[in-house]
């Protein structure tokens, strides 16, 4: 399983670029679902969103996805950045209980991303990833431990697919993490490791710590901003190729939003793959 989309969707730049001039805010999403086949969440990094949210999002996709259209979601910052792991439950609970589970099988893998300043620490990363909830019924059960903060006639506390598995990805910013024991904890929980793709910003890692794999593309010249050409989308299809004929599921994500090139890579991806043709080595751009 390959899955292929952005990181977002609703940009103001891309009105009359990506999005056709006139087209309705509201069929952003179902626009996105039609030319690729996932997408990832940040709104839920920022806030707390709402159940009729997700549920608003499901129904949009729906005459225009395939039955494989999943949405990635990004947790809050709250967790990462400012409690920084720390005694993680209730911070959890409040995430889970926020209508994430209104995604039911159109959920897709969650994204823990570390700020830069975030150093390797073993006991914080091994209580948090313990905390973390493997189907949408343990998450349905850690829903319910919420607090204030996530009203009671807003909460999402039940699941119709308690069984779903549910997949965790981290993306680390620190040169810390590049130790024999954060790739052995990640793999003793089957989380995996983002391989993100930037100019130099922060380090990259490249290693397969699950049984899928997780790709964020920065731009590789300019952060945010720089789009990547045909060699370059060739030898990342190449990459996911490999992966995907080893028997791990790819998601990939492009997050070089500033100049409209996520949406135009993220298809042009797509496509390579649809072709299936061997590609050039990805280059060492991780060291």
């Amino acid at each position: 399983m390959i899955r292929v989309g952005i990181s977002g969707w609703t940009y103001q730049p891309w009105r009359g670029t990506f999005y056709p001039a006139g087209l309705p805010v509201r069929r952003q999403l179902a626009y996105v679902a039609e030319r690729m086949t996932s997408v990832e969440v940040n709104g839920s990094f920022y806030g707390l969103l709402r159940p009729s949210t997700y549920a608003r999002w499901t129904t949009e996709v729906a005459p225009v996805a395939g039955d494989g259209f999943v949405f990635a979601v990004k947790g809050s910052r709250f967790i990462t950045h400012m409690r920084k792991l720390v005694e993680p439950t209730v911070a959890l609970a409040n995430f889970y209980a926020s209508g994430v589970l209104a995604l039911a099988e159109r959920t897709g893998p969650f994204l823990w991303q570390l700020p830069a300043t975030f150093r390797y620490d073993e006991a914080k990363l091994a209580a948090f990833l313990e905390a973390l909830p493997r189907t949408a019924g343990e998450a349905a059960e850690l829903a319910a431990r919420h607090d204030a903060r996530v009203d009671g006639d807003r909460a999402l506390t039940t699941t119709t697919v308690p069984d779903l598995p549910l997949r965790h990805a981290f993306e680390v910013r620190h040169e810390s993490f590049r130790t024999p024991g954060f790739s052995a904890l990640l793999r003793h929980h089957g989380v995996a490791l983002v391989l993100s793709d930037n100019p130099g910003t922060w380090p990259v890692f490249d290693e397969v710590t699950a049984p899928f794999a997780y790709v964020r593309l920065h731009g590789h010249e300019e952060l945010y901003a720089s789009g990547y050409d045909d060699v370059a989308l060739q030898a990342w299809a190449a990459k996911v190729r490999g992966w995907s004929d080893a028997g791990l599921d790819v998601y990939v994500y492009c997050d070089n939003d500033a100049k409209v090139r996520a949406p135009f890579d993220a298809m042009g991806l797509l496509e390579r793959l649809a072709a299936s043709g061997p590609g050039d080595p990805l280059p060492d751009w991780g060291e």
